[in-house]
């Protein structure tokens, strides 16, 4: 079987099992099953799939029709141009939070602290897009492994902590947070799609019955973790705007709204009067 053979029966395979995108999927499993580039599988699709490419390629595939995300698969997620390792410990970095990063950006700051990591794309950006101390926490060991791998084979400089949101930082305050909060509700849970629901981690998910819990806790928190006239930058969920608005009433001002390329209101950033 040469490289298009395989390419056209893992896409009819695909298609069958409702994968979206069958054609790319291929490709890109295919690829990684090789250890090539995409464009490689044009260049050369009359050669022989060799066994162990095809055993590889096979286990992929399989594991796509269970609805493991690609991004799993792989062990790659680009964001902000840069490559991110991701595995089933993190959530898999989404191009809307790039918007997060944009408007980060637009502040020159000396420290950013980023609340929930993850995979740490947000702080490790930061660190490379500025020159700002940066300090990431998540509550999740195994993540905070992801987060720090990343920044390490990015050379990115960020303190890690592990600890519920910034419980452990008592003694310091910082210019600008930032936080990709979970914010799903635990009732649109059987709503999700599978790669989402049974794959991605729960804890970076759901934010209790309203989406809303660790807003009402991130919120409070970042009064306290930021200086006087510090700026706190959120990402939000659908339909979560206007509640999350109400919590940062009365205490914080300059409040702005950025909508993500389907025109959804996606990022929030308020800043904490001086005092």
């Amino acid at each position: 079987m040469n490289l298009q053979t395989a390419l056209l029966q893992g896409q009819e395979l695909l298609s069958a099992g409702g994968i979206p995108a069958p054609r790319l999927t291929a490709e890109v499993l295919l690829a990684h099953a090789i250890g090539c580039q995409r464009s490689w599988l044009y260049a050369h699709s009359d050669e022989e799939l060799k066994e162990l490419w095809w055993i590889h390629y096979g286990r992929y595939l399989h594991q796509r029709l269970q609805r493991m995300p690609t991004q799993y698969i792989t062990g790659t997620q680009e964001f902000f141009g840069r490559d991110f390792r991701v595995t089933p410990d993190v959530l898999i970095p989404r191009p809307e939070t790039e918007h997060l990063i944009e408007a980060a950006l637009q502040y020159s700051v000396s420290s950013i602290l980023d609340i929930g990591t993850g995979s740490g794309a947000i702080a490790v950006t930061l660190a490379l897009e500025t020159e700002a101390r940066v300090t990431a926490t998540d509550i999740s060991s195994a993540a905070l492994k992801v987060a720090r791998g990343n920044a390490r084979r990015l050379a990115a400089l960020v303190d890690f902590v592990r600890c519920d949101l910034g419980a452990s930082l008592q003694d310091h305050t910082f210019d600008l947070l930032v936080s990709n909060p979970p914010y799903i509700a635990e009732t649109d849970r059987a709503t999700l799609q599978k790669e989402v629901r049974d794959h991605e981690p729960a804890l970076a998910l759901f934010a209790g019955a309203d989406g809303l819990a660790v807003y009402a806790r991130l919120i409070p928190e970042a009064a306290r973790l930021l200086k006087p006239g510090g700026r706190l930058i959120l990402e939000l969920g659908l339909g979560s705007l206007d509640p999350v608005r109400k919590m940062l009433d009365p205490s914080w001002c300059d409040i702005e709204v950025i909508p993500d390329l389907a025109q959804v209101p996606r990022v929030l950033s308020a800043t904490l009067p001086s005092l």
